[in-house]
């Protein structure tokens, strides 16, 4: 892992309320980079974010809405954020329900910027 990619993962992993945080291949779901809580299954959450980033993005292509840039998915014990990033790749992040979104939002768009 880069060291850049490595800070980014750093960065986001340390707002409040965050599980893990991950480089993810958009296309296959392969984690690139990881930094986890032990409890984590990185592969299903990368497997899950790649997934959802595929119909989300068709979905918005088809509307004509454009191209996704932040994904939120709300469940009863936490939140999954993705964000695409240069390179076929996604930003992810997994977190407590009550994370500040707006905060790890933000580092994680940083984060996609460090995949350049």
């Amino acid at each position: 892992m880069s060291v850049d990619l490595e800070r980014a993962l750093d960065r986001i992993s340390r707002v409040r309320g965050v599980r893990g945080s991950m480089y993810v291949a958009a296309d296959d779901g392969i984690v690139v980079a990881q930094l986890l809580m032990e409890t984590v299954n990185g592969k299903a959450v990368a497997a899950l974010a790649a997934a959802l980033a595929r119909k989300v993005g068709g979905a918005a292509g088809v509307t004509g809405a454009g191209r996704v840039r932040f994904l939120q998915m709300d469940a009863a014990d936490g939140t999954l954020l993705i964000v695409p990033a240069p390179r076929d790749l996604l930003v992810v992040a997994l977190t407590d329900p009550r994370v500040n979104v707006g905060l790890c939002r933000l580092e994680m768009m940083r984060a996609a910027e460090a995949a350049v």
